[in-house]
């Protein structure tokens, strides 16, 4: 089964809180803190698998999260830290944010291994918070939280050219001669469902890998057919062979197909309709033509030829006129840049989704606007091992507050100074 797209939910490993406990042996009943840093969370990765040629992985299984790291312990200990997660994907797969579908990752060329999403780090345990005149602190960092998304996966196939044209042109059986892939070939519209991959080897020349992608329809680009699902395989080629079928054996009009097709490229995108092409003029062995009728070779290349676009006279079943239409190709290949297209990113994960951001709300009383409440399930935990007694403690309650926008959002509200704000039965009166 063949599978080229795929949206999973990925999330990164949690850091674990750290650790308030203080030391207790004998003869030492007031011992100092030693509540340990919590681990950092698991990162998650995606890693190219040059053996795997579809994202089917990725079609039964919706979520992957990596490990939340452990709290910090007593005795100093440090949490042990989130196992990463790495999902292996082909290469060519494009990551893109599901809403924005703004890229984040494109396995491909030097890019093998990358981390999208990191783990949070883990909180530090009362015995960093120590001091000459804070010797009892019963307060530690919590961990930072985990990052969630949900990303569209796309495999984008990694080819120098693309086979395109309608379906039953003759694409799987032009690959077939001239590479050493092995396509299922038969006389039926969109017998191949897949893009065939296979490396033509020349002569005296470099070579080239060559897609078959799968026979287009007129609509394709508004998704008609299986448009967008094959469309996708032409963004990287840097040449395009257009295989028509000049003998019109299903009663098309060769020089017609041409211009549909490419009407559909430009309307995907208007970038790769401008990539060099050249057209193979496929089934001349099966062109039966009455006296008086045009010769439609002659009709191709005075309609194309004008335009740069060289026209070939093949038979991909005999093999005729092949070898002068790959030595051609070669040439074209060998004039362009070298690197395959790839796609920059946009999306950066670490920026979009803030490593402190809170699930909290902040309001204001209807019938006493100068209370504020602030509710939240961190900022209760929170509450619940801070020391807000103390002069360190608060203050670093205050810093909770101020690094994660609490405070902010409160003078977005219309807070003033000696206002009221109320947290899960703690009250604090608000100055700047």
């Amino acid at each position: 089964m063949f599978a080229d797209r795929a949206k999973i939910i990925i999330r990164s490993g949690k850091g674990g809180d750290g650790h308030v406990s203080f030391r207790r042996e004998l003869y030492v009943p007031n011992g100092g803190p030693d509540g340990g840093d919590g681990g950092k969370g698991g990162d998650v990765i995606f890693e190219v698998d040059k053996g795997l040629n579809t994202l089917v992985d990725f079609r039964y299984r919706r979520k992957f999260a990596a490990k939340d790291g452990e709290p910090g312990q007593k005795k100093r200990s440090h949490g042990k830290n989130g196992e990463d997660i790495i999902l292996k994907v082909p290469e060519g797969t494009v990551i893109y944010e599901i809403n924005s579908h703004k890229v984040i990752a494109d396995m491909s060329a030097e890019n093998s291994r990358q981390v999208i999403l990191k783990g949070g780090r883990g909180g530090k345990g009362n015995m960093n918070y120590a001091t000459a005149t804070m010797q009892v602190p019963k307060y530690a960092q919590p961990g930072k939280p985990a990052q969630e998304i949900e990303v569209l996966l796309e495999l984008k196939v990694i080819a120098d050219v693309g086979l395109i044209g309608f379906p039953n042109v003759g694409k799987s059986t032009l690959l077939s001669r001239v590479t050493n892939a092995d396509p299922k070939i038969a006389n039926y519209h969109f017998t191949t469902l897949s893009p065939n991959l296979g490396v033509v080897d020349l002569k005296q020349c470099r070579g080239f890998v060559i897609a078959d992608i799968p026979g287009l329809i007129e609509g394709a680009s508004t998704g008609a057919g299986l448009g967008h699902e094959f469309l996708r395989h032409i963004e990287r080629t840097r040449v395009m062979i257009h295989l028509v079928d000049t003998a019109s054996t299903e009663g098309r009009d060769p020089v017609d197909d041409i211009y549909k097709i490419n009407r559909e490229l430009e309307n995907y995108n208007p970038e790769i309709s401008k990539r060099p092409q050249v057209i193979a003029a496929n089934k001349i062995d099966a062109i039966y033509r009455e006296d008086g009728m045009p010769n439609p070779v002659e009709r191709l290349k005075s309609e194309f030829e004008p335009k740069g676009i060289r026209v070939f006279p093949i038979s991909a079943v005999s093999g005729k006129g092949v070898k002068e239409l790959l030595y051609y190709v070669q040439e074209l290949l060998d004039k362009l840049p070298r690197e395959r297209v790839v796609f920059k990113q946009e999306y950066f994960p670490e920026d979009s989704l803030i490593d402190g951001k809170l699930d909290y709300t902040v309001s204001q009383d209807d019938e006493d606007r100068h209370l504020f409440y602030v509710e939240g399930p961190r900022i209760e935990k929170m509450l619940g091992y801070t020391n807000l007694d103390s002069e360190k403690g608060f203050a670093f309650f205050q810093r909770f507050l101020q690094e994660t926008g609490i405070l902010n959002d409160l003078e977005k509200e219309g807070i003033k100074e000696g206002d009221t704000v109320q947290m899960y039965g703690h009250q604090f009166d608000y100055y700047k």
